[in-house]
């Protein structure tokens, strides 16, 4: 996965988030990946920036 597409992917997956503000972030990663095709490998890390940006969402809620 190149550096700039890197970047899209994770820009694209904080937008979608947003939007969506799933219950499962793991199987809304799964979903993302298997979706838009992205290389196998990445999952975790996805997975912690959707869970990263849910705990932002909350508490800037609050």
């Amino acid at each position: 996965m190149a550096k700039h597409s890197q970047n899209e992917v994770k820009e694209s997956l904080k937008e979608l988030t947003r939007i969506f503000q799933p219950k499962d972030p793991r199987k809304f990663v799964k979903d993302y990946i298997r979706k838009y095709r992205i290389t196998g490998g990445y999952e975790d890390e996805l997975t912690t920036l959707v869970e990263h940006e849910m705990g932002r969402m909350k508490s800037s809620v609050s």
